[in-house]
């Protein structure tokens, strides 16, 4: 087997810190095509999935891909803006202004990308760039503040894959959740608050996260429990009441049960019930993407308003406000603590390849002629 390794490889190659955040990942176009080779990578990932490989495959090549994407497509359409899709543009701009504040603090020694465990830009491609500018401490921040199977560790799987095809391996930590960090709760404390003051307090505030089957919470999946806790920190922090507030799942797929209560049936029955205005904010969505903008702010306001509701409220995602930026940086910092930041002085690095040379030259004479 060949292993990946460093192209122009020199032992002067200034050493960095990498930080490589994560999403989930989006199709590269709001097309049929595009959809179908996005949902085909992702659908068909075990963590995702956990269905029999042959009857899965069956379903999958001979069903799904072949409604979904099109129907897909009209809602990707419908989202996608000039740069992109809004899950790629708020993740690239939240890679962005995490550099910014880290390179403030420790200059040009601390490298930031972002990838997307499903399409592009690939995990394979970011590592691959972490490696050419010389990555040897590499922290991974997948962006699902609320662990699951499904998230954070399909994440590691497709590191550690990666990782099982190069020669040199960096020191590597890896965050999988954060749901009940501090400087995270303060962030959407902030954000709903300032929502408040500008549009009016509803009735309710709904906090609705992605869905995942029952069975994964009954097979010891911490992703239930971690939600609850959000929502209950976040709560506290807002000073709500037990039933000024409610903790619901969205985005459910096939016909198994999934975490209950379901946003949408919930939506539906709240106008009866007396709750006629709602705030619905997505705490387990870090970006705003189909999920958000589409499903929750069009799909579930108009089962709201048709059922009889009054007023319907979206707060939206943390996105790449500040002080989701603050929290993010934080959390980072957190992970990369008794890691000594490189320095890469002119001094220091001429001084380590002229020993390296001097190594190279005295065990393999005739190798390092070639150079």
């Amino acid at each position: 087997m060949q292993f990946k390794g460093s192209e122009n490889f020199r032992h002067n190659q200034p050493e960095r810190l990498g930080v490589l955040v994560t999403n989930l990942g989006t199709p590269d176009a709001p097309t049929p095509s595009a959809l179908r080779r996005y949902l085909g990578e992702f659908l068909w990932d075990p963590r995702v999935v956990e269905v029999p490989r042959p009857l899965w495959w069956l379903i999958l090549h001979g069903v799904i891909l072949r409604i979904r994407p099109s129907r897909s497509a009209k809602a990707y359409a419908g989202v996608w803006q000039p740069e992109g899709s809004p899950l790629m543009t708020h993740t690239a701009d939240q890679a962005s202004a995490i550099s910014e504040e880290l390179k403030a603090r420790y200059g040009d020694n601390v490298v930031v990308g972002f990838a997307m465990r499903y399409g592009n830009p690939s995990v394979a491609s970011a590592l691959d760039e972490m490696q050419r500018q010389g990555v040897r401490k590499l922290l991974v921040l997948p962006l699902y503040p609320q662990y699951s199977a499904s998230t954070s560790a399909s994440t590691f799987d497709a590191i550690a894959q990666d990782f099982a095809k190069r020669r040199w391996l960096p020191d590597f930590r890896f965050i999988s959740h954060y749901h009940d960090f501090p400087p995270y709760i303060e962030a959407m404390a902030e954000l709903i608050e300032a929502h408040w003051v500008e549009h009016g307090r509803k009735q309710k505030l709904m906090l609705s996260y992605h869905g995942v089957p029952k069975k994964y919470l009954t097979k010891g999946d911490p992703y239930h429990c971690e939600c609850h806790k959000t929502s209950r920190l976040l709560a506290e922090r807002l000073g709500l009441a037990k039933d000024e507030y409610m903790t619901t799942f969205q985005s459910r797929f096939g016909r198994e049960e999934w975490l209950k209560p379901y946003t949408d049936e919930t939506l539906k029955s709240l106008p009866g019930q007396g709750v006629k205005s709602v705030d619905v904010f997505c705490p387990g969505f870090s970006s705003d993407c189909l999920e958000t903008v589409e499903e929750i702010d069009e799909e579930n306001r108009e089962y709201f308003m048709e059922s009889g509701g009054e007023a319907f409220n979206y707060v939206t995602a943390l996105n790449a406000t500040q002080g989701h930026i603050d929290a993010l940086v934080a959390l980072i910092e957190q992970n990369i603590e008794g890691w000594q930041i490189p320095q890469n002085n002119p001094e220091h690095l001429a001084e380590r390849q002229v020993l390296a040379d001097a190594q190279q030259a005295a065990v393999y004479p005739h190798e390092t002629a070639k150079l």
